[in-house]
């Protein structure tokens, strides 16, 4: 990566760990369960040993104008990964250092109540996703309306749209604007056919005005035509930091051992 200077750095993370504690039922043998009870009889059914380490010494710097590609199998945990930069999840153990502001996506329906119109439920996301901006909360949410193509149906409940129509209200408000970190978790789900190019443009215009995106995917077409840079998670670390071509075809050749 070319050295920029100190001031471009965003987020930083230095060995960031997550571990999630979990119960877990054990079929215990008769004589297990005399042990156990001896020892705690609260363990009797559920084993408070078990440790799931989600997050594994992440380290990683984003700067501004870094259009980063997270690539990586399910269950790797690029979106937990996400989570915690985004402050959704406090780390076991590291350091995460943020200057700006962040926003991330990663399910388009949050927030949304279904027996509200279309557009209460937009003037609803405006306040949940940019509370800094209440004055312009107007102008935000009717550009947002017009550009999702909705039409009368704004004014119907939002539990009688489709898939398609629902993705199209809240990706139109999800995309109205830029943040210093923007971090988009898989966000073109449910999008029909016909909106999916008018939307993606979109999207484009708006990771070019943030500082810095992460962008989550598992579209190569899609982490070539935004990003600038390309890291492949597996198993809760960084396993590949670098150029988007050298980047997908690590990822390619890691997921796929016959190759």
């Amino acid at each position: 990566m070319s050295s920029t200077s100190t001031s471009d750095l965003l987020m930083t993370a230095k060995n960031l760990k997550l571990v999630f504690k979990t119960q877990v039922f054990r079929p215990w043998t008769l004589r297990e369960q005399f042990i156990q009870i001896a020892k705690n009889p609260l363990d009797l059914l559920f084993d408070r040993r078990d440790r799931w380490s989600v997050l594994d010494g992440v380290n990683l710097e984003i700067r501004r104008g870094d259009r980063v590609g997270l690539v990586g199998v399910n269950g790797t945990g690029k979106t937990t990964l996400c989570r915690t930069l985004a402050g959704f999840y406090m780390p076991s153990s590291g350091a995460l250092k943020v200057h700006g502001q962040v926003r991330a996506v990663f399910d388009t329906a949050i927030g949304i109540y279904p027996d509200l119109t279309g557009r209460e439920n937009a003037y609803l996301l405006a306040s949940l996703m940019f509370p800094t901006l209440e004055k312009e909360h107007k102008a935000l949410v009717e550009e947002a309306l017009e550009f999702s193509e909705l039409g009368a149906f704004l004014d119907a409940p939002y539990k009688t749209y489709s898939n398609g129509m629902q993705a199209r209200l809240c990706l139109s408000m999800v995309s109205s604007r830029p943040a210093d970190v923007l971090i988009l978790d898989e966000v073109f789900d449910g999008a029909d056919q016909f909106f999916r190019e008018k939307i993606s443009q979109r999207i484009v215009k708006l990771i070019e005005k943030s500082g810095a995106v992460l962008f989550v995917s598992h579209s190569s077409d899609q982490i070539r035509r935004v990003c600038n840079r390309v890291i492949v998670f597996q198993k809760g670390k960084v396993a590949f930091d670098g150029g988007v071509e050298e980047g997908l075809s690590f990822y390619e050749k890691s997921s796929n051992p016959n190759q």
